[in-house]
């Protein structure tokens, strides 16, 4: 029996086609993360994503990766072969790296300090805390704790911090409304829950004890990261 027939029959029971179990598994491989509170697409492809998760994990592992599946904040993120998972215990396989993308200090600067606020406003709780468990913050905010506690600026240009919380807006780990703006001294930044999955305790208070960012060698573009 072919493994294309095996996936067939898998997928037979939830009624779901091969061309469904192939846009899953592709999303997974470019994105590396599934959040069901994105988007309506992206919720589809996570409830389809729950009913076959035994066997999106047997597929993904067949390969090296690892496919952790948040239940509280609804959420698939892929890892790639050898990349360090925040609570879990590394895997016996070698990063890969040709899956492997150097991420800009910039973008491992904002996450470090995103990581930071996310634990104070836990530890805060109150009105920074929504029901999703994201931690609202301030623009300003951000800017503040990059610049005392990770000892790295937020970009001067304005494109370029535009382009920067697009970035981390995309990788899953922010979200904010269509009217947005860096001026605007009221408009509200959400961290996610997922910002927990690429930067473990460890690499935080790391980073806080060397008074800058630490050196990241690359992370997986395929497989979601871990700083």
């Amino acid at each position: 029996m072919t493994l294309t027939q095996i996936l067939l029959d898998r997928l037979e029971p939830e009624n779901l086609k091969l061309q469904r179990f192939q846009e899953i598994t592709a999303r997974l491989f470019a994105w590396g993360i599934i959040v069901r509170d994105e988007d309506g697409v992206e919720q589809r492809y996570y409830d389809d994503a729950c009913r076959i998760e035994n066997l999106l994990t047997e597929y993904f592992a067949l390969a090296g990766f690892r496919l952790i599946h948040d239940l509280q904040n609804e959420f698939f993120r892929l890892y790639a072969p050898g990349a360090q998972i925040p609570g879990l215990a590394e895997d016996d396989n070698d990063p890969a790296p040709s899956l492997r993308a150097r991420l800009s200090a910039d973008f491992v600067a904002a996450a470090l300090a995103l990581r930071f606020l996310y634990q104070q406003g836990l530890a805060e709780g109150g009105g920074r805390l929504s029901d999703d468990g994201e931690v609202l913050i301030r623009f300003e905010e951000l800017a503040t704790t990059q610049q005392i506690q990770i000892k790295r600026p937020l970009p001067d240009n304005l494109g370029d911090r535009d382009r920067l919380l697009k970035d981390l807006k995309r990788h899953r780990l922010i979200q904010y409304g269509a009217l947005f703006s860096m001026h605007d001294e009221d408009a509200l930044i959400a961290i996610r829950p997922t910002i927990l999955g690429i930067i473990g305790e460890d690499v935080l208070a790391a980073a806080l004890e060397a008074e800058g960012i630490i050196d990241v060698a690359g992370e997986p573009e395929s497989g979601e990261h871990s700083l």
